[in-house]
């Protein structure tokens, strides 16, 4: 990792309106007040929902040996402490990147990045194309939704796309493994916030957009906005290649604005990427990769049609680094499972339970369509248990109510993280989608015992699916966060219940 540095090296490059004080050395750049240790740089900027210039008191008796604030006031108040240097910056996340960057030597310089944006799928087409990149012998970096990985270990992940430094950090550990890739989930508010300023990306990905978010970015033209910033060199040069998705109009009219110098297409049909002689299993599908560079059979654990879409996007981009299409398919049947994503929960049971990330009401239609797949080969039923997110875009609820009961045969209606919000006023704004559907439904707003009534509802040849938390391991309930699996409490239900006479 990376030793001290003078603050004039640190803040090279930096967009720099005014500066006062001293030139200390500096131990760490930091954001976060509360993780400021003496020597620290402490970067100040206002955010979406707090602004950083409140906690300069804090950070300075904390021992922080330099401000960084784009604010002129945070600015005039920073100089009432003389011992500290000051820096006003034109803007605070831009400042934060390339100080980051600066700190930890520019360790993306020294990886090859590939991006995967869109609503659904991400999560899947990283570790795939991870995979397939571990599996020729690649060393590298995965940040994302679930969890982070450098150098052969494996951290948590508060964020899908963590602010700059603290990606900066984890690419420094990756590098110093001898790291050689990076995969990253690139989320549209980490494109609106510029997180990822000055990255120079070589392959980006795009997979699908539904509706999602739109409590941060207002329309659905907003939320398209922020991803075609991967595309179009907005934030910098554009990747030099783009995988974009013909399937989904968005990845269309992406086509017509990205500034790739080379751009590959999929799609199930159409596209330079496409999937024929398609066999689907619970256990796994076979099927024909065509390209413009040839055809390979691929075999995988994943199943559903949307794995074969992130199959698809995730051969395109590891092609596009260099990969052989026997590599491609090698990778794809390398990878086991990804947590959380149609994750089977198996104790023996004469019925399939499955635990799905799902939740949108694009998703959730899409991941009920495999479960129906499935049951319809042995004349089960689908029984889908979900609920909505608390402090999120509360349109979507309905429309997941209607999606869960369109393609289900008993819906659980349940809780899944209320935050703030009351978990039976989340349930009644789901409830007028579901009356529009023949499907029955219970309501139980405890998530745990909406698991065993689910499950207890279930009969040989059933499919029961638990959506909306996949991989999470905790509920946020108003202001506590509890230790929440829905893996663990389906695998605990499982195992209490009497066998099947």
């Amino acid at each position: 990792m990376s030793g001290p540095l003078h603050l004039d090296s640190v803040l090279r490059g930096a967009d720099l309106l005014r500066r006062a004080g001293p030139n200390p050395e500096v131990t760490g750049v930091e954001y976060d007040s509360r993780r400021v240790r003496g020597g620290s740089l402490f970067v100040a900027f206002r955010g979406g929902t707090t602004d950083g210039n409140r906690y300069l008191p804090q950070a300075v008796a904390q021992g922080a040996q330099a401000i960084v604030t784009d604010s002129a006031a945070g600015f005039v108040a920073a100089t009432a402490y003389p011992a500290v240097a000051v820096v006003e910056v034109a803007h605070g996340r831009r400042a934060l990147a390339a100080l980051a960057a600066n700190f930890f030597a520019h360790p993306e310089a020294q990886l090859k990045l590939s991006g995967v944006t869109g609503t659904n799928g991400k999560t899947t087409t990283a570790f795939l194309l991870e995979a397939m990149l571990r599996r020729c012998g690649r060393k590298t970096v995965l940040a994302g939704t679930i969890e982070y990985h450098a150098a052969g270990r494996i951290f948590p992940a508060p964020h899908t796309t963590p602010e700059s430094r603290d990606l900066l950090e984890l690419f420094r550990e990756g590098v110093d493994g001898g790291a050689t890739e990076a995969v990253m989930e690139v989320s549209s508010h980490a494109l609106d916030q510029e997180r990822i300023s000055g990255l120079q990306f070589d392959v980006a990905i795009f997979t699908n957009l539904t509706r999602d978010h739109l409590d941060y970015h207002g329309s659905m033209e907003n939320y398209f906005s922020a991803k075609l910033k991967l595309f179009d060199g907005s934030l910098g040069s554009p990747p030099r290649v783009a995988v974009l998705n013909q399937d989904d109009s968005y990845g269309v009219t992406l086509k017509a604005h990205a500034r790739s110098s080379l751009i590959y297409t999929y799609g199930l049909h159409q596209g330079d990427f496409r999937a024929e002689q398609l066999q689907m299993e619970p256990s796994g599908m076979r099927f024909t990769m065509v390209t413009p560079f040839g055809e390979v059979p691929v075999a995988t654990r994943l199943t559903g049609g949307v794995n074969v879409y992130n199959l698809l996007a995730a051969g395109a981009a590891a092609f596009a680094r260099g990969l052989t299409l026997d590599q491609v398919a090698q990778g794809a049947a390398s990878l086991e499972f990804v947590p959380g994503r149609f994750q089977s929960v198996d104790c023996g049971q004469d019925f399939a339970v499955v635990v799905d990330y799902a939740h949108t009401d694009d998703a959730l239609r899409n991941i009920i369509a495999v479960a129906r797949e499935f049951v319809s080969q042995r004349g089960g039923r689908v029984i889908t248990m979900f609920g909505c997110g608390g402090d999120r875009d509360r349109s979507k609820r309905p429309l997941m109510g209607r999606a869960a009961g369109a393609g289900s045969d008993l819906v659980v209606l349940t809780s899944d993280n209320p935050r703030g919000e009351d978990p039976l006023a989340i349930i009644d704004q789901v409830l007028p989608g579901l009356s529009d559907t023949p499907a029955p439904v219970i309501v139980e707003p405890d998530r745990h015992h909406a698991i065993e009534l689910a499950i207890a509802q279930a009969r040989p040849g059933d499919l029961v699916l638990l959506a909306g938390k996949g991989h999470e391991k905790t509920q946020t309930i108003g202001d506590r966060v509890i230790p929440f699996d829905d893996v663990a409490i389906a695998r605990q239900v499982l195992r209490g219940r009497e066998p099947s006479q």
